[in-house]
């Protein structure tokens, strides 16, 4: 395939070389490492063209990491599904971004880096205090003394020097009163952004980040307590419509309208999360995945009863309805295995119709 580049866009060294090959003479020496890249880039190329994907950064940057071995996991991806005879479209290559198998090492770093900041505040606050109340007995044990020589007058100057090291020291000790507040603050405020960073800003509901530790955490205490743990990827159907038609703002209305009844069900026995767009996530306790999906069916069924209008036109939004996909954590050894697998349960349940439920 010959990749064709806008004028001026190309190096001296490969107009160089074109020529050469126009004319027929020897490409110049020294163009191996150019030769190399000209061959990734038209890998790269025919690969977008042969899968029909869309030419942006991210499928850029995911092709080219598979395909240089830059990233031997979406390398091996890749070459598992073209052995399988599937299809390597958009909504695969999304559904890999959204499963993100760094994103839970990411995680853990954050989580790290922040308990990092925690403990130094925490260090930095003793040590203010510590300071402060060695500071405070020194000034009191500096004021008794001056007291008990403030009699004879040939110490005046002796005096006046002392009470001016008092007076410093009664600053630096007000100095550090107030860094132990702020410090104190800081800390407020560690911890409320501790609790900000796990929560969807629109729908109050937990976030993929807060998602992703519970996820690790409930499989870690499933397995040993030998008991099922399942989730479910559960997605709006037609929202696009919805926002093309009624507008965004109305679209987010019923985002919050579709987490206030998942909440509705919510109780000990599951865990509700936006995971992302229009796609929520839950996790259930104690339940197969047959347990699972009926759940998640009477959830569907109760949704799709729902009768939601617009409030700003008085506009019916319709039926407003769900497709789900599940799949049993514990039923593989790789916690994150479960998410492709509901995945590839939920794209099923929109390519058979949408407002169902499969089980990947």
């Amino acid at each position: 395939m010959t990749m064709h580049f806008p004028s001026g866009f190309l190096s001296r060294a490969h107009r160089a070389r074109a020529a050469g090959e126009a004319a027929g003479t020897p490409p110049l020496p020294g163009t191996r490492a150019e030769e190399a890249r000209r061959a990734l880039l038209e890998r790269i190329a025919d690969f977008i063209i042969q899968h029909d994907l869309a030419v942006t950064a991210n499928n850029l940057a995911s092709v080219c990491g598979g395909l240089s071995g830059a990233n031997p996991e979406l390398a091996q991806a890749f070459a598992t599904r073209e052995i399988a005879g599937e299809p390597i479209d958009q909504r695969w290559l999304d559904t890999l971004a959204r499963i993100d198998p760094d994103g839970h090492a990411r995680i853990a770093e954050l989580e790290t880096l922040m308990d990092k900041l925690e403990y130094a505040l925490m260090r930095f606050a003793q040590t203010a205090h510590s300071a402060q109340t060695e500071t405070s007995v020194h000034r009191g044990a500096i004021g008794v003394q001056i007291e008990a020589m403030a009699a004879p007058a040939d110490i005046a100057e002796v005096l006046d020097l002392s009470r001016a090291m008092l007076a410093r020291i009664e600053q630096v000790e007000a100095a550090m009163a107030r860094s132990e507040a702020e410090t104190a603050q800081l800390r407020d405020n560690l911890a409320k952004a501790r609790m900000e960073a796990d929560v969807d800003h629109l729908t109050r509901l937990p976030n993929r980040r807060a998602f992703e530790r519970r996820l690790m955490s409930a499989a870690m205490e499933a397995r040993a307590k030998d008991e099922p743990l399942s989730l479910a990827f559960c997605d709006l159907d037609h929202f696009k419509a919805i926002n093309d038609r009624h507008g965004h703002e109305a679209g987010d209305r019923v985002l919050c309208a579709m987490a206030a009844g998942l909440i509705e069900y919510a109780g000990d026995s599951f865990f509700v999360a936006r995971h992302g767009g229009e796609e929520f996530v839950l996790l259930f306790y104690g339940l197969d995945k047959d347990a699972a999906r009926q759940r998640v069916d009477a959830m569907r069924c109760a949704q799709a009863a729902r009768q939601l209008s617009n409030r700003e036109t008085g506009q019916p939004f319709g039926r407003i309805t769900f497709s789900a996909g599940i799949a049993e954590v514990t039923e593989d050894a790789d916690t994150r295995s479960a998410l492709t697998r509901a995945d590839a349960a939920l794209y099923r349940a929109k390519q058979e119709g949408r407002n169902r439920v499969v089980v990947g």
